[in-house]
């Protein structure tokens, strides 16, 4: 069988699907593996390591995804319209596609998959369950998002980030709030804390204080009887009225006045962002300061913030609202990301049959599968 790794093509995605390091590992599943040509040059990866690493260069989209069985994208791919190739088009009718495909975002995409009787997984949907940590593409990218979103906001900043003593006087450190104490937070919270800010950090979720408190943080926030019941089972944040919302912003504004430097990273699973940093807040910050909105790909938690674009407020105020900031750090984030991958299909690779095999009651396929068979088998999806 054929696994086939194309060209992310997809505006600021730097990352790729497969790295040398797992195209070994998937040969040795008796996989024959054909990577597109540049395919890993952005993340560090150039044609000839995967060339040495066993795999088939193809010249072109064309070429890597003829007769594919298995697909591995990072992202969905581009459709009619989208871009320079129709890669839906190019993919084999019955394939298996494995990558992060925003079903959620772009509902039609699933019907359209189900047409091509693809067996879709879309690795976002991956329950939170501990069978599926190692192959959680959500936290291994968020990770790195949170570390990179710290490092940026710390370049951005015109002042030092630690304590630094000189004979000329004292520069104190950069106060640090982190709005959100997911995987992209709390890593946030440990990158400042290496650097020597003085971090504080905010979450709606019960389980969070500690959590933060355990990285040396301090946290801010409002804790009563809807806070406590603010996490769904699988560990995600709940949507809050707007009672609490205006409590929580009133204590996150005292917060953001006094930062330096604010990182937001609050998402809600398959919903906009949650605007937590008002116009009012900005224009209460310092000039100089900073905001990080790595959120910005679902409208971002910040109200100044210019998806894309890095702009200074009129109070002086950078607000970095890059996207895609996992992609930022492009080579960790693929070797990260490629080994997710690898491990979902290991964990349903059938010996005997040479080829993956999806379990029905299973609960990790139950979480990721999109479309099998040419229908569209996802319930939140079904009646899409």
């Amino acid at each position: 069988m054929k696994l086939a790794v194309p060209k992310e093509r997809r505006a600021t995605e730097a990352r790729v699907a497969a790295t040398p390091e797992t195209v070994r590992q998937l040969i040795g599943l008796g996989l024959t593996v054909a990577v597109e040509s540049g395919a890993g040059v952005a993340s560090g990866f150039p044609d000839a390591a995967y060339r040495e690493a066993g795999a088939e260069i193809a010249p072109d989209t064309a070429a890597v995804l003829a007769g594919a069985g298995i697909v591995f994208k990072v992202r969905a791919p581009l459709t009619a319209g989208e871009g320079e190739v129709d890669e839906l088009a190019l993919i084999p009718d019955g394939a298996m596609l494995v990558g992060m495909l925003e079903a959620f975002a772009v509902t039609e995409r699933a019907a359209a998959y189900a047409l091509k009787r693809l067996t879709a997984c879309s690795m976002e949907l991956l329950p939170r369950i501990t069978r599926a940590q190692s192959m959680d593409v959500l936290s291994s990218q968020a990770n790195l998002a949170g570390y990179r979103a710290v490092i940026e906001g710390a370049a951005a900043f015109d002042r030092g980030f630690p304590m630094l003593m000189t004979a000329a006087g004292t520069i104190a450190p950069a106060n640090v709030l982190v709005l959100g104490a997911g995987v992209a937070g709390l890593q946030a919270i440990a990158t400042a804390r290496r650097l020597g800010g003085r971090v504080s950090a905010s979450d709606v979720r019960p389980a969070a204080k500690e959590e933060i408190r355990s990285l040396g943080a301090s946290f801010v926030g409002v804790e009563d009887e809807e806070s406590a019941a603010a996490q769904t089972t699988g560990g995600y944040a709940k949507a809050l009225s707007e009672t609490y919302l205006r409590k929580q912003a009133e204590v996150v504004a005292v917060a953001a006045a006094k930062a330096d430097i604010v990182v937001c990273t609050a998402l809600v699973q398959g919903r906009r962002a949650p605007v937590l940093l008002s116009e009012a807040m900005v224009a209460s910050m310092k000039p100089g300061s900073v905001v990080v909105d790595i959120a910005s790909d679902a409208g971002g938690n910040c109200a100044a913030t210019v998806p894309g674009e890095m702009i200074t407020t009129a109070n002086g105020v950078k607000v970095l609202g890059w996207r895609n900031w996992a992609a930022r750090i492009p080579s960790s984030a693929s070797s990260l990301y490629a080994r997710n991958l690898l491990t979902f299909l290991s964990t349903f690779w059938d010996w005997d049959a040479g080829a993956p095999k999806l379990p029905e009651g299973d609960e990790i396929v139950h979480g990721v599968l999109l479309t099998q068979g040419g229908a569209v088998v996802h319930p939140q999806l079904r009646s899409a």
